[in-house]
């Protein structure tokens, strides 16, 4: 079997920065162990599988480790090489997934993904957190991830998680974040339980991220950054109990997969 794959890296506007995701488009549905084969012999981030539904598609995405219920970087990845490669012109499409029905629409140079919003609360702070990222934070919240706030972009920039200890949290995932200087805010995202220790450009952690920012500093458009070594770059907007995250997207390649 051949399966069409491109590789994209996702919010940015240059190549070796972002997100990279793997993009495949399928015919139907395999076996989830060949899915699963798939993106650990891909090693990227994410790894999206497309099967079109009508109109829209239907799209999972699946770690070198596990499937996830919500990716930012690989749907916004699988938007564009949808409107690049398999239907060119297009100007939306809808994405039938485990977090239900997703939408990406083109305006202009930015694509925009339709999240839902997932409000932050106010927890018991885990045991050792400023040990566990090397400084001791100002807050800290949940939702799907623990939310952990600083002061300063330079905390966040200079924190070094210890992964292992990160990865014995109850939690799907730990995001830090902090007032940014040339944004509203900066973030960084560590899921070492999902196989990927630092994500590059996190489009599910802004589900989050958005409601939280939006209220404290009382504006619906907001400008990110994601500090990790490759870096990512958001527009975002609060819509209640939804979310838009916009960002660009460059090709790296294209080929085949063969199975």
């Amino acid at each position: 079997m051949e399966i069409p794959f491109y590789q994209i890296d996702a919010f940015t506007n240059r190549a070796f920065s972002g997100n990279p995701a793997g993009v495949c488009f399928l015919d139907s549905w395999l076996s989830d162990s060949v899915l699963q084969s798939i993106a650990a012999e891909n090693n990227l981030p994410e790894t999206a599988f497309l099967v079109q539904q009508g109109d829209d598609y239907q799209l999972r995405w699946f770690t070198p480790t596990v499937e996830v219920a919500l990716c930012g970087h690989a749907t916004l990845a699988s938007a564009f090489a949808i409107f690049t490669y398999a239907a060119p012109g297009r100007q939306s499409v809808g994405f039938h997934t485990k977090s239900g029905l997703l939408s990406v629409e083109r305006q202009g140079e930015l694509l925009v993904l339709d999240f839902p919003a997932t409000n932050p609360a106010p927890c018991p702070w885990p045991d050792g957190i400023g040990e566990i990222l090397g400084q001791k934070p100002s807050e800290v919240l949940r939702s799907r991830d623990l939310l952990v706030v600083f002061d300063s972009k330079e905390q966040v920039r200079n924190l070094n998680p210890d992964m292992a200890r990160i990865a014995a949290l109850d939690c799907f995932a730990v995001i830090v974040t902090a007032p940014g200087n040339e944004s509203d805010y900066v973030s960084r995202f560590f899921a070492p339980r999902q196989g990927i220790p630092e994500d590059p450009a996190t489009g599910s952690a802004h589900s989050t991220l958005i409601p939280y920012w939006a209220s404290r500093l009382r504006k619906k458009e907001l400008h990110a950054l994601q500090l990790s070594p490759r870096g990512g770059e958001f527009f975002c907007t609060d819509r209640g109990d939804r979310v838009a995250i916009a960002g660009q997207a460059v090709a790296f390649l294209s080929g085949t997969i063969r199975v």
